[in-house]
């Protein structure tokens, strides 16, 4: 598959444990796992296990679009690295690194066919800052 890796990251000020478990588990999943406030995910499901599925529900809140984003599981190091395959073959690998009493989440993803690059990476950033927002919060 001929594709085009992006990295985004961002530093979170919480430890390693507590970002680990807000990243992984649906019930903190569905709180943060949306773009824009005009979108929610109203449900998240992860088999956090080699060969597992990850699925999370994505809709706008007016009803007008919705999505199941799925991935299966390729590679877990707890606490230090997920990696995973898109239904479309696409591969996201996740790193988290703790120093300082912070914690680093970089996230590389192919990049898909449809949209810009940019558009990509803004939309998968603008996730991980409102993740970076509610872990830091709670």
């Amino acid at each position: 598959m001929d594709t085009t890796p992006i990295t985004i990251d961002v530093n979170i000020a919480a430890t390693l444990d507590k970002v680990w478990d807000f990243y992984t588990k649906p019930e903190h999943i569905t709180q943060w796992n949306f773009a824009d406030d005009s979108w929610h995910c109203p449900s998240a499901k992860n088999d956090l296990q080699k060969g597992g599925k990850y699925i999370a529900r994505m809709e706008a809140k007016d009803g007008s679009f919705g999505f199941d984003f799925e991935a299966v599981y390729d590679e877990l190091v707890p606490e230090e690295k997920i990696v995973f395959t898109l239904e479309d073959g696409r591969k996201t690998t996740v790193l988290f690194e703790e120093s300082n009493a912070e914690t680093k989440v970089t996230i590389t993803f192919d990049a898909e066919k449809e949209n810009s690059l940019e558009m990509q990476k803004n939309g998968w950033q603008a996730i991980l800052n409102n993740f970076k927002k509610y872990t830091e919060s709670h």
